[in-house]
């Protein structure tokens, strides 16, 4: 199956920041690969670099990859990264594929790794198993739910999106529940800050887990949202995010843009 190659694919890549090998890297990736990871250069041979300069660091990076998914020709994975020994980063990675089945484009959030929220939760634990539903349902809700209630197109549906009060949180400040969620956001907009959503440039699937990718404002400033969500029957059960500042443009070491 494609999609399990994929993912296979997907992860070997990741896994040569750890291993340092420059020849897999390559082998991998399509010779015009986008990258747009604002921090890094795009094409094969930027990545391949990085890769071998990862490996001369003193201390070796460690990658542990936490879940995996695939949708048509994307892979998208949820993984902690300590990229030589910077410290902990918690990380959604989207791959496209092109038709040789090389890695063709590239996006990501990262964001350090916390202590466990109000709820004890920590940005990867909670329910690894993948329910084989129609990824085109999941689609759907997920869809849905980051229109109306997190772009604030339909505000009043809020509720639909749940099964009463169950609702399993792992933002970092925020705990379970809508519950959780509204405090959190009163909390917010006490201080002055509004978490906005302006526009949503993918809903990927696969089973029962889908992940939006938004752009937005936090407290005025430009951020990436990256937000995978569990549905079951019908209505959001879990949630994972990660959100990152947007760097300015005049410290883009590429032109293609986060999105």
């Amino acid at each position: 199956m494609a999609a399990n190659t994929n993912i296979q694919k997907a992860l070997e890549l990741i896994n040569t920041f750890a291993t340092g090998d420059t020849e897999k890297a390559a082998g991998l990736l399509a010779e015009g690969y986008i990258q747009h990871n604002l921090a890094y250069g795009t094409g094969r041979d930027a990545f391949v670099g990085s890769v071998a300069y990862l490996a001369s660091a003193p201390v070796k990076t460690t990658v542990n990859n936490i879940r995996a998914f695939a949708d048509g020709d994307k892979v998208f994975l949820q993984t902690v990264y300590n990229f030589a020994g910077a410290g902990e980063q918690v990380a959604f990675d989207i791959f496209r594929f092109d038709e040789d089945g090389r890695i063709a484009e590239h996006w990501d959030n990262l964001a350090a790794k916390a202590e466990p929220n109000p709820s004890g939760r920590t940005q990867i634990d909670g329910t690894m198993e993948k329910k084989d539903v129609d990824a085109e349902e999941t689609r759907k809700v997920v869809t849905g739910f980051v229109g109306d209630v997190l772009r604030g197109e339909n505000p009043d549906k809020l509720t639909s999106y749940f099964d009463g009060d169950t609702y399993i949180q792992h933002n970092t400040g925020i705990a379970d529940g809508l519950s959780g969620l509204g405090a959190a956001l009163a909390a917010l907009a006490e201080q002055g800050i509004q978490m906005i959503y302006t526009r949503t440039y993918q809903v990927l699937a696969d089973g029962n887990y889908g992940l939006a990718v938004s752009e937005g404002t936090f407290g005025g400033t430009p951020t990436a949202y990256y937000d995978l969500f569990r549905v079951e029957n019908g209505r959001i059960a879990e949630h994972w995010d990660v959100m990152e500042t947007i760097a300015d443009k005049a410290d883009w070491q590429n032109q293609n843009g986060k999105f």
